[in-house]
């Protein structure tokens, strides 16, 4: 039982986070799109800003390398649940920031292809959904600790 919880919770840590970045990606990818048909030259600073929800699936995968260890060997229940309550953590925070953070990128690229200069306006206020992404990795490291 203790194996299925734990499983569960770095299935989420991956799965989550990889959704969170694939929709942040899709809307901010899509805003892109109409951008260029205004800006053409605007394309390269439309795909830097499509990329940044990328992050949250490494931030989930990173998480994973880190847990993945503890399942080679029998567990507790205890470190099972600090398994899944890390990949619940990981999970729902990077999938929220990441869509999130498209919704904030499309918007700043909205503002860019009708001719506005928001690049960097649009950069900083993309890394505050980033920055609570961050520290659910950073809680997940910390948590790791528990299971020693």
């Amino acid at each position: 039982m203790a194996a299925i919880l734990a499983l569960s919770g770095i299935g989420m840590m991956v799965g989550l986070s990889g959704a969170g970045s694939v929709i942040g990606i899709v809307i901010s990818g899509s805003a892109v799109i109409g951008m260029v048909k205004k800006r053409p030259e605007k394309f390269a600073n439309g795909i830097i800003l499509c990329s940044l929800p990328a992050t949250h699936g490494l931030y989930g995968f990173v998480a994973f390398i880190m847990y993945n260890d503890s399942m080679r060997e029998a567990i507790s229940m205890f470190q099972a649940s600090v398994v899944f309550g890390a990949g619940f953590a990981v999970g729902l925070v990077t999938l929220i920031a990441g869509i999130y953070q498209g919704r904030v990128i499309a918007a700043g690229l909205a503002a860019l292809g009708s001719g506005h200069e928001v690049f960097g306006s649009t950069f900083i206020l993309a890394a505050f959904p980033e920055f609570y992404a961050i520290l659910a990795l950073v809680a997940a490291i910390l948590m790791k600790n528990l299971m020693i």
